[in-house]
């Protein structure tokens, strides 16, 4: 494996921990549900993603052939994520909703 290579996988896996530990901070300080829910969608799918990439790159150059199971796993994770908090995000809507029915009966 040449140092570009090294260089690159280092870099993935740095800015996709940075992204983690971000995501997981706003996860944790952030105010309320709604600013809550960008935390692990936005910043934690991309840092996860950037070192799965960089297990996708090292796979690929340390074994003959193009390494898919990564890939795979990244595709499914940008795919769900969004999927997910846009569902979460709806069931809080209603729930608040249906909260405010309540307290104007």
């Amino acid at each position: 494996m040449n140092i570009l290579t090294e260089f690159a996988i280092s870099a993935l896996i740095v800015l996709g921990a940075a992204f983690a530990l971000l995501g997981s901070v706003g996860l944790a300080r952030l105010p309320d549900f709604f600013t809550r829910l960008h935390g692990p969608t936005k910043a934690t799918t991309l840092g996860v993603g950037a070192m799965v990439l960089a297990s996708a790159i090292y796979f690929t150059a340390m074994q003959t052939g193009v390494s898919l199971h990564e890939i795979a796993v990244m595709f499914f994770l940008f795919i769900t994520a969004p999927v997910s908090a846009h569902l979460m995000a709806k069931a809080a809507l209603h729930r608040r909703g249906m909260a405010d029915a309540k307290q104007e009966d």
